[in-house]
């Protein structure tokens, strides 16, 4: 679990750098993640471990699909979720996503633009409902604006499991 903390620390350099995560970080996290459930639970490991990634990825991956997360972010999340026990996922899952609400929320406060995220996101859920699903729209807002980087909220709440909190 210690060199996945520092896999997923240097995902957060580049992602909160480059805003983008690298490939062959998140392949070399997959790969620690096979082995080290390979090791502790045989041939069984690898379907654990692909299982738990598929239950994360696979919802999060229509997410992408509109444009809402990308798609390290959608990686990340279900590499991490392949290392932990199978009961956790599900915990892990909100409390990242918890963390990057609170998260969006201050950003949101402190550039004082909540009220226009809010009519945006309004316009955007009325288009959905009438025309059906799209590309979360962008236009006009400036995306270092608008999104947040969600490797900080995977590494925080898998801090918070390793340190007992759940």
């Amino acid at each position: 679990m210690a060199a996945l903390c520092v896999l997923l620390a240097a995902a957060c350099l580049y992602d909160y750098r480059k805003k983008k995560i690298p490939n062959p970080l998140s392949a070399a996290a997959f790969f620690l993640g096979v082995g080290w459930r390979c090791r502790a639970e045989g041939a069984a490991g690898l379907l654990f471990f692909l299982g738990q990634a598929a239950m994360v990825m696979v919802p999060l991956y229509l997410l992408y699909r509109i444009g809402v997360v990308g798609a390290g972010d959608v990686k990340l999340f279900g590499i991490t979720a392949g290392f932990l026990p199978f009961k956790k996922v599900k915990i892990f899952l909100f409390v990242s996503l918890l963390i990057a609400a609170i998260l969006s929320l201050l950003k949101l406060l402190s550039q004082n633009n909540l009220e226009k995220r809010l009519r945006h996101l309004a316009g955007y859920v009325s288009r959905t409902v009438q025309k059906g699903w799209e590309l979360y729209p962008e236009s006009g807002l400036e995306l270092a604006e608008a999104g947040i980087r969600l490797s900080g909220p995977i590494l925080a709440s898998l801090l918070l499991y390793l340190g007992g909190v759940y």
